[in-house]
């Protein structure tokens, strides 16, 4: 059966449903979104990246720069200028999501091929289970905080515990893992709702965390007057640069899926400034809050306190530790479910389309964050920022540079929207030249951890990993393109 399917442009395609059904390739919740359902507008994309950025390690972002050598002014700037860059991928990456309806992973098969797409979608995948654990434990913090404030005797309810954690913080853990995945089994519909909320809800609440810190110390503290220790560029641009790799580490995972919330979206318009209006900064001025009520802490208590469930807990009346708490849970529920599960999700669909679907793969996402054991990732801040960031930053960066190239430069914007889901369409298979350009992007990203001559190129690694990747896989599209125009036209010479 062939069916007329408009896309956002205004354009109508002809597509063979019954044949894209019947592919290995196609399972419901990768379809492309018809028109009719795409009810998202500018508010809708500007609340999802209020609420995701409204997350404590967004809160604590600026702590590991200042523990750097860094002053709150150079934090600060670090983090909108890193969101800033990383903004232009994120809207180039949006545009086919939109245009054509379709998820992430789908959207890669047409420059790494229908089964060669599961090496980004797996890469992007594995990063957002790390991500996934690392939001759960931080809100099973928040749980366990709670359940002590109301129940005194919470710690030692069930015993000593293991592993370092009493065993009510392991089940705080799970409790917060399991409301993740419940959320998510709802479906898309009860996700758009949590992040509209959750976005007004999270900066009224950390708004009054700061009148009441301000308050309290009768101004801004210490932290705000400290100069940093850089007292010369030259001493500045080494930990710079690493450190804004590192910020944009923090959403390169988004610069590649946002696909996966775009296809739901009215107009490309409305995606657009949705993003643009929030993202950089809300990252910033959210940092700057943390900056600033930490700062208060000097006074109020005689030491930086960065964590805000270890601030909160420091409060003597259960009603405002339970109302924190519960700020805290719903900041973390709403990142983790809009960043870390609806990726993975579709990533394991694409994976094995009629085995997994979006419900089945945010499960494994689930279990895979408990594997990767996030309590030993955040036990160490610098690791978590020049390690964890830095580090994965390379190989999204090459991905997103091989995207961008073959969708804007190479392709025009254009894709055959059938033949996406066919196992013999015009994507099928694998494209050897974007695998090639992205382990290249990765390897000279990378090289710099085994190779200390070029650890430069580690400090800018989401920078080297998406110029050579994207410049190596435009290279080879260009050149195969002439050999096949080449042979074309000896085909048809007289």
């Amino acid at each position: 059966m062939t069916n007329e399917r408009r896309l956002a442009d205004g354009r109508v395609e002809l597509v063979d449903t019954r044949r894209i059904e019947a592919s290995p390739l196609y399972n419901h919740d990768l379809a492309p979104v018809p028109l009719s359902r795409r009810t998202w507008s500018t508010y809708n994309y500007a609340a999802l990246w209020i609420s995701m950025a409204h997350c404590i390690p967004t809160y604590m972002l600026a702590s590991g720069l200042m523990a750097s050598g860094m002053s709150w002014s150079q934090a600060l700037v670090t983090i909108l200028l890193g969101n800033t860059i990383v903004l232009a991928p994120i809207l180039l990456n949006s545009h086919p999501g939109t245009k054509y309806g379709i998820t992430f992973p789908v959207f890669a098969r047409a420059a790494y091929g229908t089964f060669g797409s599961n090496v980004p979608a797996l890469m992007r995948a594995l990063v957002a289970c790390g991500w996934f654990g690392i939001q759960a434990w931080i809100g099973g913090e928040a749980l366990n905080t709670f359940f002590k404030t109301m129940f005194p005797g919470w710690p030692t309810l069930l015993g000593g515990g293991f592993g370092g954690h009493t065993t009510t913080e392991w089940l705080s853990f799970l409790l917060f893992w399991g409301i993740n995945i419940w959320i998510i089994y709802r479906g898309m519909d009860l996700v758009r709702h949590v992040e509209n909320w959750a976005a007004p809800f999270v900066l009224v609440m950390t708004g009054a965390l700061l009148w009441w810190a301000i308050g309290r110390a009768g101004g801004l503290g210490p932290l705000l007057s400290h100069p940093g220790k850089f007292r010369t560029f030259g001493d500045f641009w080494p930990v710079f640069v690493p450190s804004l790799t590192a910020m944009i580490g923090f959403w390169a995972t988004l610069s590649l899926n946002m696909p996966d919330f775009t296809r739901f979206g009215r107009s490309q318009r409305e995606q657009m400034v949705g993003q643009v209006v929030a993202l950089p900064m809300t990252m910033s001025v959210f940092s700057a809050m943390g900056v600033m009520i930490t700062s208060a802490t000097m006074i109020i208590y005689g030491q930086a306190i960065w964590d805000p469930v270890q601030l909160v807990a420091r409060f003597s009346s259960p009603l405002i530790v339970a109302i924190s708490m519960f700020t805290v849970v719903v900041a973390t529920i709403a990142v983790n479910i809009a960043a870390n599960v609806v990726s993975p999700a579709n990533d394991f669909a694409n994976a094995f389309p009629r085995f997994i679907g979006f419900k089945t793969g945010a499960l494994l996402t689930g279990i895979l964050g408990i594997l990767i054991q996030p309590w030993r990732l955040l036990a160490d801040p610098s690791g978590y920022i020049f390690t964890w960031l830095l580090g994965y930053s390379g190989g999204l960066g090459s991905i997103a540079g091989v995207l961008v190239a073959d969708y804007w430069l190479v392709r025009r914007r254009e894709l055959k929207l059938e033949d996406l889901y066919l196992v013999g369409g015009a994507y099928r298979g694998w494209n050897g030249r974007a695998i090639f350009a992205t382990a290249l992007g990765c390897a000279l990203a990378w090289a710099g951890l085994v190779i200390p001559a070029l650890k430069p190129l580690y400090d800018y690694a989401w920078f080297v990993g998406f110029f050579a990747a994207g410049a190596t896989h435009l290279t080879l599209a260009s050149r195969a393109r002439t050999t096949i125009d080449a042979e074309t036209a000896h085909l048809i010479r007289p």
